[in-house]
């Protein structure tokens, strides 16, 4: 049958989330930088805010490269929770969309204390610095 299949970016990107989420320590994705420049388009009003920020994917020939920006809960060693999410992510994208990975990189760009909460929702009252 003639014809051709494209899986676009964003749905790779959104599997990726969803894979890396899944691994225990994941405590969000994106960091400090992201969020913080998230939270200025948001506020100043230009462009929409990515829902898998802190992913990136890039599609050519079937053939996919995936990097990643984490935040890892405060506990978990950060180098069993990152290379658990290069695994699964790896496993994940390749099983739901047949694509071949050529690489997943894995930045930890934070790590969450037990008591913080989102940054979107702090107060400085709250804050501990």
């Amino acid at each position: 049958m003639k014809g051709r299949i494209k899986v676009a970016d964003e749905v790779v990107e959104k599997v990726a989330f969803l894979a890396a989420m899944e691994v225990p320590g994941v405590a969000g994705m994106g960091g400090d930088l992201a969020r913080a420049f998230e939270s200025v388009r948001d506020r100043i009003g230009i462009g929409s805010q990515s829902g898998n920020q802190g992913i990136r994917a890039q599609v050519q020939d079937r053939q996919v490269a995936v990097s990643l920006t984490i935040v890892v809960e405060y506990g978990h060693v950060v180098m069993e929770v990152a290379t658990a999410v290069k695994t699964n992510v790896a496993r994940s994208v390749s099983r739901m969309l047949g694509l071949r990975i050529t690489e997943v990189n894995v930045t930890v760009d934070d790590v969450r204390l037990p008591d913080e909460s989102n940054p979107t929702t702090d107060s400085p009252e709250t804050d501990p610095f």
